[in-house]
């Protein structure tokens, strides 16, 4: 069974990085270069004169980018690890995993780890006012864990008690509050860390439908080939 789950997840999150990779690299990486010169001091926004929204930005850095699609792969491999653990024990419950619902299972991923702790904190472009790392961490983590299992009950427990307590699991974060900035400043134009969220959460979201179709198309298949 591990060794179903480990390659499953290996294939998938390869697969699904490499893919996602791409996606950051046309979406968001443009957005992130284009931050870092505000962040750097090589253009300024605020009490100057217009600067133009259009900038020559570096192009491909081989040492930077393929890092970065290592990187990712990584990550998502991991992604991976956990989603296909988690179909494996939703199986053995009696549930079918497909591809199309496969793409369902990565929805409630993309819930869980993106759109739950980021609804209360964004993702940030370079140079923004943020609180300190260890507080956004400690509020980040057991808001994904309580996140992924409101999922979880959503999913398997659809009576009045799993309903409500998933509801509980998902607002408590956010009415205790994430971590803030004692002030808010920085040289990055809102407009850019407003297209940088939404770059992020979007190529986020696709990002795990792809993976959770991945996971469940491997994990299907190691199972007719057993």
């Amino acid at each position: 069974m591990f060794t179903r789950i480990l390659t499953s997840a290996l294939f998938a999150g390869a697969a699904a990085g490499l893919l996602i990779a791409l996606m950051q690299y046309i979406f968001v990486q443009p957005v992130l270069l284009h931050a870092e010169l505000y962040e750097g001091g090589d253009l300024v926004h605020f009490g100057a004169a217009p600067v133009s929204a259009i900038q020559d930005l570096p192009g491909f850095d081989p040492m930077r980018d393929l890092l970065s699609v290592m990187f990712t792969m990584l990550v998502y491999c991991g992604y991976a690890l956990g989603l296909v653990a988690l179909m494996s024990i939703a199986q053995e419950r009696g549930a079918v995993i497909t591809p199309t619902n496969g793409m369902i299972w990565g929805v409630a991923g993309f819930v869980a780890a993106h759109l739950a702790p980021g609804f209360s904190l964004a993702p940030e472009v370079p140079g923004v006012a943020a609180a300190d790392v260890a507080a956004r961490q400690m509020w980040f983590f057991p808001t994904v864990a309580a996140a992924v299992a409101a999922m979880w009950l959503l999913a398997f427990h659809r009576n009045a008690m799993g309903i409500a307590a998933a509801v509980v699991l998902l607002a408590a974060p956010h009415l205790i509050g994430a971590p803030e900035p004692d002030t808010f400043a920085g040289p990055v134009p809102t407009e850019l860390g407003a297209l940088f969220a939404a770059r992020a959460l979007g190529v986020g979201l696709a990002a795990w439908v792809i993976l959770g179709a991945l996971c469940a198309y491997f994990w299907s298949s190691e199972a007719e080939a057993e």
